[in-house]
């Protein structure tokens, strides 16, 4: 008898997607992963959600998720073998609300940032300035511990780390040369944690009809 796996449209790029596909990797939950083409999204991911951005997750009885960090907490709470949850209500609010500072304050201006052809009225030095700001921030946070919220990486490290990964390499020799010796080890550590390099495998796009791939790959 097969089993019906929860279906996962993604793009491998896409941060949002990236950090949703960590969390499955480390909850150990299997996907069908529907890799999808921007510029040609499928009739399937526009009728599950009407937003139409990846990723969604649709579970079983065709329950939809379509928010990144909602996939994460879904997986996560389904396992947590590595305690990216921190255990108690209070850490993880704290690191949910960090989280929320990342979307609601620096993705706006890596955006500008990376894309200033994008956005007619943009000051791309202004909002470099304002990323700048945040990544301070976030080196500052890492001398207690090396990570977010403590000595081992958690929940917020991972949600975070991919639009780090985005800044840092927009003008990757000046990110260098920056004094955040602490944030760049991070970043480091989580591009070869075994949860980031299972999720950037590549997979063909989906065609539209059939099944997608088993994600994570055996």
């Amino acid at each position: 008898m097969s089993v019906t796996l929860p279906v996962l449209y993604s793009f491998r790029r896409c941060p949002y997607a990236i950090r949703a596909r960590m969390a499955i990797v480390e909850s150990r939950t299997r996907v069908e992963l529907r890799e999808v083409l921007l510029a040609d999204k499928p009739a399937a991911l526009l009728a599950c959600s009407p937003k139409a951005t990846v990723p969604v997750l649709v579970c079983h009885a065709g329950a939809i998720i379509d928010e990144s960090l909602d996939i994460m907490l879904w997986a996560l709470r389904r396992n947590d073998p590595s305690d990216w949850l921190g255990g108690e209500a209070a850490c993880l609010d704290a690191m949910l609300e960090l989280v929320e500072s990342c979307e609601a304050e620096f993705k706006p201006a890596l955006d500008r940032y990376k894309y200033p052809q994008r956005y007619g009225d943009c000051d791309r030095e202004l909002a470099k300035e304002q990323g700048i700001a945040y990544i301070d921030l976030l080196e500052r946070r890492l001398a207690a511990g090396g990570w977010l919220f403590g000595r081992v990486p958690r929940l917020a490290d991972f949600a975070i780390m991919p639009f780090v990964r985005q800044f840092a390499g927009v003008e990757p020799h000046w990110f260098e040369e920056q004094s955040w010796s602490r944030l760049r080890d991070w970043l480091r550590q989580l591009q070869t944690h075994a949860a980031f390099v299972q999720a950037m495998h590549r997979y063909r796009p989906w065609s539209g009809t059939g099944a997608g791939a088993i994600f994570p790959a055996a």
